[in-house]
């Protein structure tokens, strides 16, 4: 969900309840577009972070610390001399604007008591934080902006403050029907867009919800809504702002295959049966939210490198396939080559010289058949050379069977690891990784070992059944071979995805006949652990560990087996509990 007049409606609300009536006892600048303030109210500190980052505006409380420089800016100077000490008297969303106005009463230099805003806009690239005086005059912010960044409004010192309407837009909550009717339902754009674009405060999501809502699909024109239909829909939005007004948030993460894919201040029905992760205050929803974002970005930025050498080396081995088979595919010729000789051979004895072709009866296929002949040579001399051609392509045949098999192995096992790199997590799983890339050549490696510095283990990920069985996936290679040849015993099950890459999967059965359940929740995680994660469906082997075997020389993870079973799983893993 998009940082929106309702999520700052639940955080405006969640602050009065926590910081009204405190004072502002540190403040901090660890980043030049990012405040700390430490507030202490009712015999407790609050850490609130507000962030005007042009990718990533954000204000929540936060219990984790920033590293500060050792200068402190020149607007967090400004805003110690005025603020430090201060009381907070009143915290303000105006008319559901993405805009949080922080009162603060304090003592002048005179020692008389004065107040003064702080107001936070979070508007994405044009986010800031501006200190003004009580008439609106700004006193500095911690971005300025002058007419020559934007023709809509200077932010300087000395100048009027006022919010910028861009957009003619209604306040929500204080909209008529009437005006609902005329204002926002007479555009000829679909109903769920004509909610946010005509509202102050709601983004998409929200308009797609009090569609879902009232029962109205979304996506057909608002101008072509019949009388009862725009009836519901004004009924759906009345109840959903009212759940915003009567201050009824529910702070909630939706899920999809346990990734973070939608957060909300409210309820959101439209999802219907998706994985949600309940929290008791939208900081803390905030704060854990933007952690796995972040955690992802990281892992994806650092795996950069390890992708682009994955990649290269797959593209080339893939080109090099393709030549191989298109080689083999010539020596297909070698038989004919052989044949021409033997033909040669049996009735060549009678060729006039400088003969340039010779057609005989081919005893192989009883039908007639012209062989092409160099006039220069004699007949020995043909057959001769068409029984090197044989023998060379013969040659070639061969070597290339045993490249071709190197070749597709060598295909599979980058694959493998590409889909590792699509798992990782964490940097101790990426470490892992690269030591294999560095292993099978992959990766050069610098400098000496002994004594290097190593990184935590990576360990596969334990899930634990509706029905109380350990679950184990592997996340590369190593723990695949660790998984299926050290932890798992003769009875444990196996799971794989079929001829495609992807995790080892192993059920700890303890010698017990396994539900049904269990042996489909384990399909599951063998699906969206591999390859074919995107599909709706998936094939999977699966078979007792006793009847799985390792080649000798194979690269770690590469098993054969027989006799499995197989079944059709979703790669959806929503409903298992992931031990930490």
């Amino acid at each position: 969900m998009a940082f929106d007049g309702l999520v700052i409606a639940s955080l405006t609300h969640e602050f009065r309840e926590t910081l009204l009536g405190g004072r502002i006892h540190k403040i901090y600048q660890p980043e030049g577009d990012e405040l700390i303030l430490t507030i202490k109210n009712n015999r407790e500190s609050f850490r609130l972070l507000i962030s005007a980052s042009a990718s990533l505006p954000l204000i929540y409380l936060t219990k984790e610390n920033r590293t500060n420089p050792l200068t402190a800016p020149n607007f967090c100077m400004l805003l110690r001399k005025h603020l430090s000490g201060g009381r907070i008297i009143d915290i303000t969303q105006p008319e559901m604007e993405r805009i949080i106005r922080f009162e603060i009463e304090h003592l002048d230099e005179m020692g008389d008591t004065c107040t003064k805003y702080l107001i936070v806009e979070l508007m994405g690239k044009h986010s800031n934080i501006i200190f003004t005086q009580p008439d609106g005059t700004i006193i500095d912010s911690i971005k300025h902006i002058s007419l020559n960044i934007s023709s809509v409004r200077e932010v300087l010192p000395g100048r009027s403050y006022f919010i910028p309407k861009t957009t003619e837009k209604k306040n929500p909550l204080t909209v008529t029907k009437d005006t609902f009717f005329d204002f926002v339902l007479s555009r000829t754009v679909p109903v769920s867009k004509a909610l946010y674009t005509s509202l102050t405060g709601l983004s998409p999501i929200a308009g797609t919800e009090i569609c879902f809502r009232s029962g109205i699909d979304g996506d057909v024109s608002a101008a072509g809504l019949s009388p009862d239909e725009k009836s519901r829909l004004f009924e759906g939005f009345c109840a959903f702002m009212e759940d915003i007004k009567s201050c009824r948030f529910a702070p909630a993460i939706v899920y999809h295959n346990d990734e973070p894919v939608e957060f909300s201040c409210i309820a959101l029905t439209c999802y219907g049966l998706e994985k949600t992760r309940s929290f008791t205050s939208i900081s803390e929803l905030l704060e854990s939210y933007y952690a796995e974002k972040n955690t992802r970005t990281r892992i994806r930025q650092k795996s950069s490198e390890l992708r682009r050498i994955v990649s290269t080396a797959l593209e080339r081995s893939r080109k090099k396939y393709q030549l191989q088979l298109k080689q083999m595919s010539d020596t297909q010729k070698k038989d004919k080559y052989k044949v021409y000789g033997e033909l040669i051979n049996t009735y060549g004895y009678d060729l006039e010289p400088n003969a340039k072709s010779l057609t005989c009866l081919n005893y192989y296929t009883n039908e007639p058949i012209t062989i092409p002949l160099d006039a220069d040579l004699t007949a020995r001399e043909n057959a001769i050379r068409y029984f090197d051609r044989y023998n060379k392509l013969k040659r070639t045949s061969e070597a290339l069977e045993g490249l071709l098999v190197e070749t597709r192995e060598e295909i599979e096992h980058l694959e493998s690891i590409s889909t590792a790199l699509s798992i990782a997590l964490y940097e101790e799983d990426l470490a892992q990784i690269k030591e294999e890339l560095v292993e099978y050549g992959y990766i050069r490696r610098h400098g000496p070992q002994k004594g290097a510095k190593r990184t935590q283990k990576s360990h596969p990920f334990h899930y634990i059944s509706s029905d109380g069985y350990d679950i184990y996936v592997g996340k590369n290679n190593f723990q695949n071979e660790e998984l299926t040849f050290k932890i798992a015993t003769g009875n444990d099950w196996w799971f794989h995805a079929k001829g495609i890459p992807g995790s080892h999967v192993i059920v700890k059965s303890n010698n017990e006949e396994l539900p049904d359940r269990t042996f489909e929740e384990a399909a599951s995680l063998a699906a969206y652990y591999s390859q074919g994660r995107s599909a709706k469906k998936v094939e999977i082997d699966y078979i007792q560990k006793k009847h799985v075997k390792k080649v000798a020389g194979a690269k770690p993870g590469f098993v054969i087996y027989h006799t499995n079973y197989s079944m059709v799983a979703s790669p959806k893993i929503d409903g298992l509990t992931l031990c930490q």
